[in-house]
């Protein structure tokens, strides 16, 4: 008879990598159909079907609809095939290995310039799902609360440089960045025709122009 606790830990690391194999084919999924069809049309069960899985499994991998969207978001941002955190994203490394203000300035704003047009419809239809559900109200808070904490650690990146101007603090410098890195501003110039490479422009004038000494 086999020892129990030999089969367990042979066979523990074969459920955890099924697990995460399942989870990458969901995360794809919802992925390509979220930029597809949109946030609105597509289902947790259409999401499944595309990954070949149960409704249960899409639940116990990743999460509802809400969640869905939010680890999409973070794959789009991580540059991979699932969620990367912030820290560990290669633009925000590069922003941290850059010297000076105006580097890290430019550093960030490509990389604002190249994600935000990717995110920002994701974003949008979660922040208008939320005026009917709760479950999404309470992500995108999440996701914009997120996103103001990791402005504050920009803005403390860039005073540490000696480049910012002494009259704003690191809060004002924070809420001007995550003002203007916005899905919400991203559409409205989108609206207007702005491609992204001219609103990568725009936020390197604007931000230095603004903060810099």
């Amino acid at each position: 008879m086999p020892d129990p606790v030999k089969t367990r830990s042979y066979r523990s690391p074969q459920r955890r990598e099924h697990a995460a194999t399942t989870r990458l084919a969901v995360l794809a999924a919802a992925r390509d159909l979220f930029q597809d069809r949109g946030y609105a049309a597509t289902t947790v069960a259409d999401v499944a079907r595309r990954a070949g899985v149960s409704v249960d499994t899409v639940y116990t991998s990743v999460g509802r609809k809400p969640e869905l969207v939010l680890a999409v978001i973070d794959t789009v941002l991580g540059g991979g095939d699932q969620p990367v955190p912030a820290e560990q994203r290669d633009y925000v490394q590069a922003i941290r290995a850059e010297p000076t203000a105006p580097g890290k300035i430019e550093v960030y704003a490509a990389a604002v310039a190249r994600l935000v047009p990717r995110t920002a419809p994701l974003q949008e239809a979660l922040r208008k799902a939320g005026d009917t559900d709760a479950a999404c109200a309470q992500t995108w808070r999440r996701l914009v609360n997120r996103r103001a904490a990791n402005m504050l650690l920009f803005a403390s990146d860039l005073r540490s440089t000696g480049d910012l101007r002494a009259d704003l603090t690191d809060q004002e410098v924070a809420d001007i960045v995550w003002s203007t890195n916005a899905a919400e501003y991203w559409l409205l110039l989108d609206q207007r025709g702005w491609t992204p490479a001219r609103y990568e422009a725009l936020l390197v004038d604007m931000w230095s122009r603004t903060l810099l000494a």
